[in-house]
């Protein structure tokens, strides 16, 4: 695969266990990469799963020439691993998305089109007037709560870093190769607030973001104090990448 060219475009999904609903994942995006006219890429990233996981990415990755699998010798975060696959890619757009699919694969090509019209970093919006999502009416209380936390640690974000971003914890977002290999070097945050730090860094470096109308689902409910444990511990990031920002961590 080192001596083929570059493929258009390179997906890469950060995985974490789930064995039991992966071998679904696996096969929509085989499904999905394999309809499109473009050449692609397939990119695992296992955060150091357990070994039914792991197995299972091996195995699915060695009979197929455009799938590879990158291990964390620890597990060490979604960033870490967004970071890892994006760095290791070779294609001119560079787009990940989570392995549960909450994005269906079909949604990477509007990511993908954004960057091809000219955007160095597209990322998907669920607060766009023109985005969806399906859900179990059992999860309605669950969309509120999450609903109103999110938009407040996205006004946080917005008031400390990213003033025009209006969605940054999106589990879809895409970069063109020169904006990936120019960002994710630069990158602290090992986990989920690594979102904002990428942004963040982008726009310092005068990259282009696009925001898109996406169509998403909820399939699983956190509960309320695992995810105000997580906006916690990403305002506390928030400060993180602006004091980065201040010793001059990003230039």
């Amino acid at each position: 695969m080192n001596g083929a060219p570059p493929p258009h475009l390179s997906l890469i999904v950060p995985c974490y266990n789930g064995e039991d609903r992966l071998p679904a994942a696996l096969a929509q995006l085989e499904a999905f990469l394999a309809e499109q006219p473009y050449s692609s890429e397939l990119i695992l990233v296992d955060d150091h799963s357990r070994e039914a996981t792991a197995a299972l990415l091996r195995d699915f990755a060695s009979t197929r020439p455009n799938v590879s699998v990158i291990r964390n010798e620890q597990n060490s975060g979604k960033g870490v691993s967004v970071g890892r696959g994006m760095l290791a890619a070779r294609g001119a757009f560079r787009v990940f998305t989570d392995a549960d699919l909450a994005y269906p694969p079909s949604e990477v090509n509007k990511i993908l089109r954004d960057l091809e019209a000219g955007a160095d970093v597209a990322i998907a919006c669920r607060v766009l007037p023109e985005s969806r999502y399906m859900m179990s009416p059992s999860f309605f209380h669950y969309l509120y709560t999450r609903h109103v936390m999110s938009r407040v640690f996205n006004a946080m974000a917005r008031a400390v870093l990213l003033r025009d971003v209006l969605d940054t914890q999106a589990g879809l977002k895409g970069f063109t190769a020169a904006a990936a290999e120019a960002v994710f070097p630069r990158l602290t945050i090992p986990r989920f607030g690594f979102d904002v730090e990428a942004l963040f860094v982008a726009q310092k470096k005068g990259y282009r973001v696009q925001q898109t109308a996406v169509f998403f689902r909820y399939d699983e409910e956190p509960t309320t104090v695992s995810f105000a444990q997580s906006a916690f511990t990403m305002a506390g990031e928030l400060l993180q990448v602006r004091l980065n920002h201040w010793r001059g961590k990003y230039d």
